[in-house]
């Protein structure tokens, strides 16, 4: 049965609607960065570019690095952008676009995303490289989907009793990353922990301008969690979208953090930008290894 066109939106000239992409234009292992100007810092290590086309914050290169052909795409801020970003690449791949039926034949995609974070525990330094092992999300963007089948609900219980989570929020899902291509990325210098995922920067986060908190405590009950040696390591506002519908299309998803900054400790780190392009690096010679 064919898709409507109100559930499958293409351009004029075919194109899926908000990333402005076509199948041939995408690689099947393919880079996630937030920042559209983060695009070229990736790129630019690329032995070659073949594709350049940005809509909105959505900003598409692929090209090939070391003889493997990647794509990178910027997906702007936030777990609403991850569900734009996945299902429409999932669609590239693995729904025929002319009759708006899903193939037979389906395409497991390789995701990375390489962004940066604060860390929440005082021994994870700045200028350090965190994985991703889990995601906690809090945003409940999830909800919309049928979840159970990648749900943690040991874990969930857990925290949603260290910190009192409120009842009329969405309920806390814990969702785990690609053990595959953890062990491909991992090395002795990484770290590894629970990645929190806010639906957005400011009172999500715990941060207090002229808005009251419903819960001025959450930061400090996340710090202090610990859930059989796994803890909350650091807070962004995407990996657990990214985690759960990859987990959900049947792709294989890891986040990489760079730590730039300790929330504990109170420290920045003084090359941001240095922190960055060495996460990069790292990530592509590992990604073509």
């Amino acid at each position: 049965m064919a898709f409507k066109e109100s559930e499958l939106i293409l351009n004029p000239d075919g194109s899926v609607y908000h990333l402005n992409l076509k199948p041939e234009h995408v690689s099947d292992t393919i880079i996630f960065v937030g920042d559209p100007y983060r695009v070229e810092k990736v790129t630019k290590h690329f032995d070659s570019v073949e594709f350049r086309t940005q809509k909105r914050e959505f900003k598409t290169q692929t090209g090939h690095y070391r003889g493997k052909r990647l794509t990178v795409i910027s997906t702007g801020i936030g777990p609403d952008n991850i569900d734009i970003v996945l299902n429409e690449l999932d669609a590239l791949f693995n729904i025929d676009l002319i009759s708006k039926t899903p193939k037979q034949q389906l395409t497991n995609l390789n995701i990375i995303r390489i962004g940066t974070s604060g860390s929440l525990q005082e021994d994870i330094p700045v200028d350090s490289f965190l994985i991703s092992s889990h995601a906690l999300d809090l945003n409940g963007m999830l909800h919309a989907y049928q979840i159970d089948s990648i749900r943690h609900p040991d874990i969930e219980a857990a925290f949603v009793q260290h910190t009192r989570w409120h009842k009329d929020k969405a309920s806390p899902i814990i969702i785990e990353n690609s053990k595959a291509l953890e062990k491909q990325i991992e090395s002795e210098s990484t770290y590894k922990g629970l990645t929190a995922t806010a639906g957005g920067f400011y009172g999500p986060q715990g941060r207090v301008l002229r808005l009251p908190l419903q819960d001025a405590d959450l930061n400090t009950s996340m710090d202090s969690f610990d859930y059989n040696g796994t803890r909350i390591t650091n807070l962004e506002m995407e990996t657990s979208a990214i985690y759960g519908l990859s987990k959900l299309l049947g792709h294989q998803a890891l986040s990489l953090n760079a730590i730039i900054a300790n929330r504990a400790s109170g420290t920045f780190s003084k090359n941001p930008t240095g922190v960055v392009e060495n996460l990069i690096k790292y990530a592509l010679d590992k990604i073509t290894e």
